[in-house]
């Protein structure tokens, strides 16, 4: 461990190893397998690349995503490591040249496709050489209930069959307990020792918001908080990606979409955009983003909610992974509630899928409507026990929803969907109540029943956002057959029969929750030397980048700038000290580096 920690100072620049790294690499340097489950940020990666520099052989690295791979890779060999990819994008030549480089030994690490990976000639091809071990990167794809399900990933356990010497590492950043059992056994992990970090994200800020206009909310948030900040924008339909995209870009927000309607070469173009560029807004559907490795997108906003907790948790994880101030927005509405449910009763999956569905979408619900700290419900459903009750640092903690006493108001909504045979849909219901007479009211004749008109005194915000809690609280369901109609449930029975009371948050005014620290940059910037300084090392970095035909954050990560800013290092031993800088990039920029720094009068600041 002693090498361990002197790779990790001298190669990554890291002075400490955090939470289980340690404890994780040590069990795999000795050859043991592991499930590590540690939260986006956490430093997953080291946990297998310093294992992978210490054992003999290779280390093979199983990833889903091409742009993944290639990234992590230019990182690895900026700073000195000899890594490689071997997927599609590379010619037959380029790959007869990879492969011979493997037989030779002159790899560290290799990145390679699960399609690639289960070929004969690969298998073949690496039982020729030592393995160091394999890393499972994203491991919930091998769960039928996890993420973008990958099918290659359940025959990954012919791994242990063709090398049962070799150590495996599969790393999520989110599973539940059905999860993380369906992992072990798909990959045949039963013996392999489980390392659970805590899933919590503290410098992630969660705000959900009552759907009002949607654009101009999403629009409002970007411009108090985040001007000119990376970001990812996730909507459910292809379409809207590229109506959301459009309307940022005419708003002056620089925007992309991605979706899987698109090509292969666009999506492949937008992404590298978005990796490389410091202030882009990616609006996409959940087929982007797994393994994203950009350091600082600021911020995740959903105009969609998410079907359950473990894909919001996986991709609001996508923001703050160099541990700075980030957020997780989303604007929540009714017809959220609707779609989600209609989606799972015209799903042709089975009876089993569509209760487990059913049981992560009310988990979600139940987020979304919860009076309780945010953080402390998430990671509660996570099977995180936690030692406190309010975070701080979410909207119910920073201004705490009020609840009223909706028993009258909810027994008419419930008398109204039961007059009305459970088959019409909120929208129609609220006119009913509200007293309107459109032409589908008079057409039902639904202006001459007891519940007409009886809930005036209440607005369509108002019963919208009753609707969706009732919906949320197993007091409504929705009806396949009649098309989002709602339906009573035996719970909404003893509701209108025994009068049980029924207390709802109030629907909040939407703003925009002032925190400490919400302006990222501002919070280094003291001086007009130091202004200048952050500036100008920006800049060298954009350059150097561009240069090297990488994302600006492989050269380095915004912390390591502000350190920079901070301390104003004038030689190489002090170079040394700071967070991400390493031998190799020492040799490698050192030089420019000084020079910027004691050109930038900093130490007069």
């Amino acid at each position: 461990m002693s090498r361990a920690l002197s790779i990790l100072k001298e190669v990554f620049g890291y002075p400490d190893f955090r939470g289980q790294q340690a404890e994780i690499i040590e069990h795999l340097v000795v050859g043991g397998d592991c499930l590590v489950l540690m939260p986006t940020g956490g430093g997953k990666s080291l946990c297998y690349q310093i294992p992978a520099l210490l054992r003999k052989g290779v280390a093979i690295v199983v990833s889903p995503l091409i742009a993944l791979m290639q990234n992590q890779v230019a990182a690895l060999n900026e700073m000195g490591i000899d890594a490689a990819v071997l997927n599609s994008t590379l010619s037959f030549e380029e790959m007869r040249g990879v492969e011979q480089k493997l037989l030779n030994g002159d790899y560290d690490l290799l990145y390679v496709a699960p399609e690639r990976l289960l070929t004969r000639h690969f298998l073949d091809l690496i039982a020729q050489i030592p393995l160091a071990l394999f890393a499972i990167d994203e491991a919930h794809c091998v769960s039928q209930w996890g993420h973008d399900f990958r099918p290659e990933y359940n025959q990954l356990n012919i791994l242990h069959v063709r090398f049962p010497n070799v150590p495996r590492i599969a790393l999520t950043a989110t599973a539940d307990a059905v999860t993380r059992k369906e992992v072990i056994e798909r990959l045949a992990l039963h013996d392999a020792k489980v390392f659970l970090s805590s899933f919590d994200r503290p410098n992630i800020h969660y705000q959900i918001v009552d759907k009002v206009n949607s654009k101009q909310q999403l629009f409002s948030f970007i411009q108090t908080e985040y001007p000119r900040k990376a970001g990812i924008v996730y909507c459910l339909s292809r379409k809207k990606t590229e109506e959301i995209a459009a309307w940022l870009n005419a708003h002056g927000i620089p925007a992309l979409a991605y979706h899987a309607g698109m090509s292969s070469d666009q999506r492949a173009q937008n992404q590298e955009k978005f990796l490389r560029d410091e202030s882009c807004v990616m609006v996409a559907t959940i087929a982007f983003g797994m393994g994203i490795d950009k350091p600082d997108v600021r911020f995740v906003a959903h105009l969609d909610m998410p079907k359950s907790i473990e894909g919001y948790y996986q991709e609001t994880g996508r923001a703050g992974r160099d541990g700075q101030q980030a957020s997780a927005w989303m604007a929540y509405g009714l017809n959220d509630v609707i779609q989600q449910r209609r989606m799972i009763e015209e799903s042709k999956a089975g009876a089993r899928f569509k209760q487990v569905a059913t049981k992560k979408l009310e988990a979600m619900l139940a987020l979304c409507e919860t009076t309780a700290c945010r953080r402390a419900q998430l990671l509660g459903y996570l099977g995180e026990t936690i030692a406190f009750t309010a975070c701080g640092n979410c909207d119910v903690c920073l201004n705490p929803p009020k609840t009223w006493n909706a028993t009258v108001a909810v027994q008419k909504a419930l008398s109204c969907v039961y007059r009305t045979g459970q088959q019409f849909g909120a929208g129609h219901l609220i006119d009913i109540l509200r007293g309107n007479r459109t032409g589908r009211v008079e057409q039902w004749r639904h202006d001459q029943i007891s519940t007409f008109g009886i809930g005036r005194d209440l607005s369509i915000k108002n019963w919208r956002a009753i609707f969706r809690q009732l919906i949320a609280h197993g007091l409504l369901t929705t009806s396949y057959e009649g098309y989002g109609a709602l339906c009573l449930t035996d719970a909404s029975r003893v509701v209108l029969k025994e009068r049980r009371d029924v207390f709802l948050r109030q629907p909040a005014e939407y703003k925009q929750l002032e925190r400490a620290g919400q302006k990222g940059d501002e919070l280094l910037v003291r001086g007009s030397h130091e202004q200048r300084l952050w500036d100008r090392l920006r800049d060298w970095r954009a350059e150097t980048a561009n240069e090297l035909g990488v994302p600006a954050y492989v050269v380095f990560h915004d912390v390591t700038l502000k350190e920079f800013v901070r301390q104003c290092p004038q030689t190489e031993d002090e170079l040394l000290r700071i967070t991400g800088v390493g031998t190799h990039k020492l040799d490698k920029y050192g030089g420019q580096l000084i020079e910027i720094l004691r050109n930038a009068e900093c130490r007069d600041s």
